[in-house]
């Protein structure tokens, strides 16, 4: 079944005759098509493709063969149109429009009944296809590179920035199209912090440093963390190190689709709890990654909700010890019947540089 008929049969299911796509990405995923603007609409008949003129040409070129592409600077109108051709009642919208982007819809649309949606095409972007799996996999490839490369860059002196920048350079280098988000580096007592921006602090003998990095490449995200100390390793975060470790190891041991989300978080928050940091791990175990470098599933410690062979998601544990330090160590894991395949290779030995 194709990524369309696929779609569409949800589409019957929720008993919609149409639905209206405007988040950019997941234009992407159902057309092919990437821009900074455009709308798609599906109804159970047809699909179009509607962009301005700016991106007619490139939509023409590489948007999917069975949408119909139409040149408009008024979506909304031309979609109305559209409703009435096609004599469609209730149509569906994505619930991240804007009230002012609403307003404007409902009033054009005053005919039909218009429903929101929430995440109607995200929860159909969590089971990645072979191609998509690829493409990630490539992703976290290149991060993989630069942190090997990194290693050799790092020394007492550079600060948080300058390893930052060498990274998000790296990464372009290596093929990335840009980064994934803002590049984390803390090193230091500001490792404690899990989502510590870089900074202009140099890094020092003796210091933990944590950096959690990704990229795109061809639209897909990768999303790594990893911990190391530079020039000796104190003997406390030696441990909890050691601990994470084995978390994050405990979780690539024991998951396979049908493990409930709720499970998914608590293997590796057993461990840590036992060595008696449960305080101390902070966050959520990981999250979907793909087309967004945060995306659908998350993993509620109460959920009862399956993983899903093909779901590409993130384990990353970690304890963070105000004034002290912390670790983190992320890898990116594909869902399989049998357990996971591991996408980020970069070493997660205890390194010391």
């Amino acid at each position: 079944m194709t990524r369309l008929s696929t779609f569409r049969e949800r589409l019957v299911t929720a008993d919609l005759d149409g639905i209206i796509v405007t988040n950019l990405k997941n234009i992407y995923y159902l057309s092919g098509f990437w821009g900074t603007a455009g709308t798609v609409f599906i109804t159970r008949q047809a699909q179009y493709l509607l962009v301005d003129a700016r991106y007619i040409l490139a939509a023409r070129d590489v948007a999917d063969e069975h949408f119909e592409i139409l040149e408009t600077r008024d979506a909304v109108s031309e979609i109305a149109k559209l409703v009435k051709k096609e004599n469609l009642t209730k149509i569906g919208f994505e619930d991240d429009l804007s009230y002012a982007g609403y307003q404007a819809m409902s009033e054009v649309l005053a005919t039909v009944e218009l429903n929101s949606l929430s995440q109607f095409t995200e929860i159909q972007r969590q089971i990645k296809s072979s191609d998509e799996v690829k493409i990630i996999q490539k992703a976290c490839q290149i991060s993989d590179q630069a942190f090997r490369d990194m290693l050799k860059f790092i020394e007492p002196g550079k600060t948080e920035l300058d390893v930052a920048n060498f990274l998000d350079f790296k990464m372009r280098e290596l093929g990335a199209s840009g980064i994934s988000f803002d590049t984390i580096v803390a090193s230091g007592k500001r490792s404690s912090l899990p989502h510590g921006r870089a900074s202009h602090k140099p890094i020092a003998f003796g210091d933990i440093v944590t950096v959690d990095f990704g990229c795109y490449y061809d639209h897909y995200a990768s999303d790594m963390t990893r911990t190391f100390f530079v020039g000796q390793a104190d003997e406390q975060l030696r441990d909890i190190y050691n601990t994470v470790l084995s978390a994050n190891q405990a979780v690539i041991d024991a998951t396979k689709a049908g493990m409930t989300y709720g499970d998914y978080d608590k293997t590796a928050r057993d461990v840590i709890d036992s060595a008696g940091f449960g305080a101390q791990f902070s966050h959520g175990i990981g999250h979907g990654l793909g087309l967004d470098v945060h995306e659908m599933p998350y993993f509620p410690r109460a959920s009862e909700t399956h993983l899903q062979e093909n779901m590409v998601i993130t384990d990353e544990p970690g304890i963070y010890l105000e004034n002290v330090g912390g670790v983190r160590i992320e890898d990116d894991l594909l869902v399989t019947k049998e357990g996971v395949q591991v996408l980020t290779l970069a070493p997660k030995e205890l390194i010391i540089i």
